[in-house]
C-alpha cells in the first residue's frame, strides 16, 4: 500500500509541476469555460420578464454552481490519446508496468489544483459583485454535490476516454467528440435548466448520462429537488457499462496498434 501511494504521490507531483509551466494559459482555459456565466446574465434578464419557475437569483447561483462544477469535470483526454497514437508517442508508455490511462488521470487532477486559484478567485468576485446571489449549500447537499462531481468528472472522463480508443482505427476520434459534444451542450443543463424542459424530453433525457454530467450535481449544491439515490444509481451504471466497453476496445485496439509495428 506505502507503495501505492509512493506512485500516486510521484505521478501527482511531476504532472502538478508540468501543469504549472503553462500556468498563464490556465487563466485563459478557466475564462474559454466561462459560457455559463453568459447564460447566467441572458436567463436572470428573461427572468424579469417571462413566467419561468425560476427566479433571476435562481438562475444566478444555478450558473455559479455550473461554472464551479465544469471547472472540476473538464475532460481533454481524447486529444492527448489521439496524438500519441497518430504520432507513435503511445509505444514508449506501454512498456511501462502500469496502464498509460493513468498518466492521463494524474494529468487531469493535477491541472485541477493548478487551476484552482484563478477559479476561486473568479466565484469570489462574482459574489463581491453579486453578494445577494451568495448561499451556502447545507451539509447533506455540499455532501452529495462533492461526491456527484467526483463521480461525473469519472463517468465524463471514461466516456471520453471510450472515444479515444478509436483512434487505434480511425486518424480523428476527436470527430465523435465534437457529435457528442452537441448532445452534451443541450441536455446537460449547461445552456438552460432541465426543469424548463418539456416533461416528456426530461423523461427520456434523465436516463441518459448527460444530465449527471452537470444538472445533477449543480442540483445537490443549489438546492433543486432531484431523486439523489436514483441519480447516483444511474451515474455508477453508466460508469460500469463505460468500462466495460472501454477494456474491450482497449484489447481490441491494442492488438490493432501492435500490428501496425508498434
Amino acid at each position: 500500500m506505502t507503495a501505492l501511494f509512493r506512485k500516486i504521490k510521484a505521478f501527482l507531483v511531476v504532472y502538478y509541476a508540468y501543469m504549472l509551466e503553462y500556468r498563464a494559459e490556465l487563466l485563459l482555459w478557466v475564462l474559454a469555460n466561462s459560457l455559463p456565466l453568459i447564460m447566467m446574465g441572458v436567463w436572470s434578464q428573461a427572468a424579469t420578464g417571462g413566467q419561468f419557475s425560476l427566479t433571476a437569483l435562481d438562475f444566478a447561483r444555478y450558473f455559479i454552481a455550473v461554472f464551479v462544477v465544469r471547472q472540476f469535470t473538464i475532460v481533454w483526454v481524447i486529444w492527448d490519446f489521439e496524438r500519441e497514437v497518430v504520432e507513435g508517442k503511445l509505444s514508449p508508455r506501454l512498456l511501462q508496468p502500469i496502464d498509460p490511462v493513468w498518466h492521463h488521470v494524474a494529468g487531469h487532477a493535477s491541472e485541477r489544483l493548478a487551476r484552482l486559484p484563478f477559479s476561486t478567485g473568479l466565484v469570489i468576485l462574482f459574489f463581491i459583485l453579486y453578494p445577494q446571489a451568495f448561499w451556502w449549500p447545507n451539509l447533506m447537499g455540499l455532501i452529495g454535490g462533492i461526491l456527484a462531481i467526483v463521480l461525473a468528472f469519472t463517468l465524463r472522463f471514461i466516456i471520453q476516454y471510450t472515444f479515444a480508443l478509436f483512434a487505434f482505427w480511425v486518424e480523428r476520434a476527436t470527430a465523435i467528440e465534437q457529435l457528442w459534444f452537441l448532445f452534451y451542450l443541450f441536455l446537460s443543463g449547461m445552456i438552460a435548466p432541465l426543469d424548463l424542459f418539456p416533461d416528456a424530453v426530461r423523461n427520456v433525457v434523465e436516463w441518459t448520462p448527460f444530465p449527471y454530467l452537470i444538472y445533477f450535481p449543480v442540483s445537490l449544491l443549489v438546492g433543486i429537488p432531484t431523486p439523489v439515490a436514483k441519480g447516483f444509481a444511474i451515474m455508477l451504471a453508466w460508469c460500469g457499462l463505460g468500462l466495460l466497453i472501454n477494456r474491450w476496445l482497449w484489447r481490441r485496439g491494442i492488438k490493432h496498434y501492435s500490428g501496425m509495428g508498434a
